[in-house]
């Protein structure tokens, strides 16, 4: 066996810049079947609300507007029980508020406002669990402070054992977990190394089974380098390697989980979501009037943007997804939340976050800011609106 981290796989000399290019490569990459299907993977899904009003209306194309009856998401950072620090904005100091009255409104029909009480009876004595990175917590709990917020005094439990985390609503026998995988595939260890095993996806993908639904992210990690980095070399195929082009990492570790589903959920039994990418908000020359060079201080969505503009905010990463989805047995809903996403600069934490000390607060120019993560209450709400909408009205 050559030593671990030496090798670099060979056919990935030449980096895979475009998404066409990306895609090109996946088509060859799979069965002809398949490969077929690729060419409608640049096309936006349209998910349809019933009611001839709404006849081809697309959920994830439209606007953000300011919601004047203010019900807002009918929880604080101050009475949900399962904020991380570095997404409780209010606890941390945040002064401003009006990030929290802007409503999703697609172009073409009205979302419906997301029922708490309804979920919960709906999904009595079932599970949904969210599969991914911190992205995905974010929504997990964002979903867990709906749900508590209409049920504040029913008996619950939260259990936390990393990579599982389970919050179980008691009265109604609803479990929602997340399992942190932010890769999905697994990670192993090896000769005291890490390896990123992009053809294996057994010890994660067994505590995903039994779930009613399965909502997953992926992509963030995958281009982390230096101390970011989760892994210290890939494995594929029994070989180990330093590195390869990351694109193509994803898209070999996606192949994985796209096999894992097809010949493990029963679409019978079990609903299967992915979302898109989260966009960050790290560099304000991307949008008008900056008020710092961050997303620090931004207080309203960046104007004239909206979902019409998906094709400027879809990602390497979202490509891959959608032509992984698209080669698929198993159908699985596409939460394309990336465009709707890209105006709220103003939703993120920046530095009203408890990973930072007060006087990193103090001076958020000289200090970190997190313009990745999202205010809880805040913009995730919106995406499990949509989720909401996709699981009882699709």
């Amino acid at each position: 066996m050559p030593p671990l981290c030496k090798n670099r796989i060979g056919f990935l000399a030449v980096t895979v810049y475009s998404s066409s290019a990306l895609l090109l490569f996946y088509a060859f990459s799979l069965p002809a079947a398949s490969a077929l299907a690729i060419g409608l993977a640049s096309h936006h899904r349209k998910d349809v609300l019933p009611g001839a009003a709404s006849v081809g209306c697309d959920l994830f194309s439209g606007s953000w507007v300011l919601d004047d009856d203010g019900k807002a998401a009918g929880y604080t950072g101050y009475n949900c029980p399962v904020i991380d620090p570095e997404f409780n904005c209010q606890l941390y100091g945040r002064p401003d508020s009006d990030y929290l009255r802007y409503r999703w409104k697609p172009a073409g029909c009205e979302v419906p406002r997301f029922d708490a009480a309804d979920f919960l009876t709906r999904m009595k004595s079932k599970t949904v669990m969210f599969v991914g990175d911190s992205l995905g917590r974010n929504q997990w709990e964002s979903l867990i402070c709906l749900l508590h917020a209409a049920a504040p005094q029913s008996p619950a439990q939260l259990v936390s054992v990393d990579p599982l985390y389970t919050y179980k609503f008691l009265e109604y026998g609803l479990v929602v977990s997340f399992y942190r995988a932010p890769y999905l595939v697994d990670i192993d260890v090896a000769q005291e190394k890490k390896v990123l095993w992009l053809d294996d996806i057994t010890e994660n993908g067994e505590a995903w089974r039994g779930a009613d639904v399965l909502s997953f992210n992926s992509g963030h990690w995958w281009t982390h380098t230096g101390a970011l980095q989760g892994w210290d070399c890939m494995g594929l195929d029994g070989r180990y390697y330093e590195d390869m082009d990351r694109m193509v990492a994803f898209q070999r570790g996606m192949a994985t989980w796209a096999n894992w589903v097809d010949l493990n959920v029963d679409p019978t039994k079990t609903r299967v979501f992915f979302q898109s990418m989260s966009p960050t908000h790290y560099s304000s020359k991307e949008w008008a009037s900056p008020v710092s060079k961050n997303c620090y201080g931004e207080t309203a969505p960046a104007a004239g943007l909206n979902a019409t503009a998906a094709q400027a905010t879809t990602t390497g990463q979202d490509q891959v997804i959608q032509a992984t989805l698209q080669s698929m047995k198993s159908p699985v809903r596409f939460l394309d939340i990336t465009a709707l996403s890209a105006p709220r600069k103003d939703a993120h934490p920046s530095v009203y976050s408890g990973d930072l000390s007060p006087a990193q607060r103090a001076n958020p120019a000289a200090g970190p800011v997190d313009c990745s993560h999202w205010c809880l209450p805040g913009l995730p709400d919106t995406w499990n609106q949509l989720f909401y909408a996709l699981l009882f009205y699709q």
